[in-house]
């Protein structure tokens, strides 16, 4: 469930968002929406990963986003990857769910958190990133998406 909530009036529908925790049960709903959000099948390399921890976001009973991430050393916490359906974005849910993921890890003992975005393709994850205090520890050219690419961190 979502363990914190935003300002008052940033999206009108904040109450009616949930986001849960989930196991490799819903891994096909997080496929299909991968595949809608980002059209392409992969999630992530790997499942295999030490605290991995995979978020659903619900508005009603419809799943509109995902997010998934990991340990990456013993003090911080990798988002991985996460998306919000098209015709939801813009109105916060991203945000709620980045919230929910940073309560969730710091509860967990984490100190950092951290992940990768390409403002090319995704301008609002590095608005919403230096919006909410992260800072870019590296920028560089990944070979495999062909794009510049940003990883944010923040002490949590």
């Amino acid at each position: 469930m979502l363990t914190g909530k935003l300002p008052a009036g940033l999206i009108p529908m904040q109450d009616a968002i949930r986001i849960q925790q989930v196991g490799f049960e819903h891994l096909d709903i997080i496929r299909k929406l991968n595949v809608t959000i980002f059209e392409e099948e992969r999630v992530i390399n790997t499942f295999d990963r030490e605290d991995l921890l995979m978020l659903l976001a619900y508005l009603k009973d419809e799943p509109i986003g995902f997010k998934i991430g990991y340990r990456q050393d013993m003090e911080t916490f990798y988002s991985a990857k996460g998306g919000v359906l098209s015709s939801y974005r813009r109105q916060g849910i991203a945000r709620v769910m980045l919230y929910d993921m940073i309560a969730r890890v710091k509860q967990m003992g984490f100190a950092r958190f951290t992940f990768d975005t390409f403002p090319n393709k995704h301008p609002g994850m590095t608005i919403m990133g230096l919006e909410e205090g992260f800072h870019v520890s590296k920028a560089d050219f990944n070979t495999v998406f062909q794009d510049y690419r940003l990883q944010f961190e923040k002490a949590i």
